[in-house]
């Protein structure tokens, strides 16, 4: 930029700080009243003009530094193209496709500058290599040392998957059952068996007495059930928690999920004693029905299927004037069922599950549990003839408050669950037994 041009565009800058100055005072001046700017005629005329002024000045700043940069640029010396610097960097270190880094090296003006050290040993300028090919360099063996990102690495870094959980059991004896809190620690209930329906139409007068209506006969027995506990634990160390809160995630997991499958082993299969529910299946006064291959054969129809079995199953629940609401299978039971195939090969999908729905047999609902016994099923009414309680749902807890485990930074990882189980209407379940049923 020119002396003038630099005197001018100066001279702009002043002026454009006065007017930015007058305006801030006429700002200053405006009187505010209940909320309200009061701004007389001559204030506001004089804060317009002064605001054109400024985007005016404003422009002429900014033309002058456009035009100073144009004319920086139409003086400056051309640039050499990419072939000549290409050209110049072959003819000072020969052909760049042959010569190592080392090679330019000692060839660079640079180190020729020390003159074999006569010069000291520092350059005057530091050599940079702008070589246009570019070499990986190749190992016929690889670093040793420890892969990762510690102080210790010495190659590369370390990839870290995600762990890889175990598919657990979807579905669980307990989504039969409509559960029912409690907040108590015992539950008294009455089991009703033996129900002898006489109802039947009564004449109002037979000669000189009235109709006498008829007794139907039932079996109450009281009974009680007390909450129990299950529960198990884990030990980490504090840090690895910390640190890894995925593994946390997992440990909190898989303990809520082993107290689901020690859930369904006692729903189904508790003795009792001690700290045991009493299972369904060990509750007495449940009906039976034994299946066996080639069962119910005749001259007309084959023998029974296993999904055959379930159906007469139902029957005798629904006699004993319950609706059966869930079936509970092995899954090696439920294969075989729907594998079952009609005389032509067919699969019999109108017993089994259709297009991949929710699995039933027969309209009811079915869970495949590993809980219940191969060669064993249980269908009965759920929430009607039995009922859940839950007095405390599944937790998890944490302490470090165990034997040492304080002073070794260690905690404990507790799950835990509280419920209890009463079987009210045993005649509303049936345990069917299949041939390969365990003796």
């Amino acid at each position: 930029m020119s002396t003038q041009d630099t005197s001018r565009l100066n001279e702009l800058q002043t002026a454009l700080r006065s007017k930015m100055a007058d305006n801030k005072a006429i700002a200053d001046s405006f009187r505010v009243e209940d909320g309200t700017v009061v701004v007389s005629s001559a204030q506001k005329n004089a804060f317009d003009k002064n605001m054109s002024d400024i985007r005016e000045i404003k422009s002429l700043i900014s033309g002058l530094e456009a035009m100073s940069e144009v004319e920086s640029w139409g003086g400056s010396q051309a640039k050499e193209s990419v072939a000549q610097a290409a050209a110049a960097q072959a003819q000072q270190f020969g052909t760049v496709e042959t010569r190592s880094i080392g090679e330019a090296f000692l060839a660079s003006p640079e180190f020729k500058s020390l003159q074999n050290g006569r010069a000291g040993a520092n350059m005057a300028a530091p050599f940079q290599y702008n070589g246009g090919i570019q070499v990986k360099d190749v190992y016929t063996t690889l670093p040793t040392g420890t892969l990762g990102n510690n102080a210790n690495a010495v190659f590369g870094t370390v990839q870290r998957d995600p762990m890889i959980v175990p598919p657990k059991r979807t579905k669980r004896v307990r989504d039969l059952f409509p559960a029912r809190s409690t907040t108590s620690t015992v539950i008294e209930y009455f089991i009703m068996s033996g129900f002898t329906n006489n109802a039947a139409m009564v004449a109002e007068r037979v000669g000189n007495q009235f109709g006498i209506k008829p007794q139907s006969s039932m079996s109450f027995t009281g009974a009680q059930t007390s909450v129990k506990t299950m529960a198990h634990w884990e030990a980490a160390h504090r840090n690895v928690l910390a640190d890894e809160p995925q593994l946390r995630g997992i440990i909190d997991n898989e303990l809520m999920y082993g107290l689901r499958l020690q859930e369904d082993a006692q729903i189904l299969l508790g003795d009792g004693t001690g700290e045991n529910l009493l299972g369904v299946l060990k509750t007495p006064g449940i009906q039976t029905y034994n299946w066996s291959s080639g069962a119910n054969a005749t001259a007309n129809e084959k023998a029974d299927s296993r999904a055959d079995a379930l159906r007469r199953a139902l029957t005798l629940s629904a006699l004993a004037y319950y609706e059966p609401s869930g079936i509970v299978i092995h899954p090696n039971d439920w294969e075989n069922i729907e594998l079952t195939k009609d005389g032509n090969g067919q699969y019999l999908i109108a017993t089994s599950v259709a297009l991949g729905g929710e699995p039933r047999v027969w309209r009811t609902p079915l869970v495949e549990s590993v809980a219940m016994p191969e060669g064993t099923a249980l269908i009965g009414s759920f929430g009607q003839g039995a009922q859940l309680y839950d007095r405390e749902q599944a937790n998890i807890r944490i302490s470090e408050q165990h034997a040492d485990f304080f002073i070794r930074n260690a905690i404990v990882i507790l799950a835990e669950q509280r419920l209890a189980l009463a079987v009210k209407r045993p005649e509303s379940f049936v345990r069917v037994s299949f041939d390969n049923a365990p003796a």
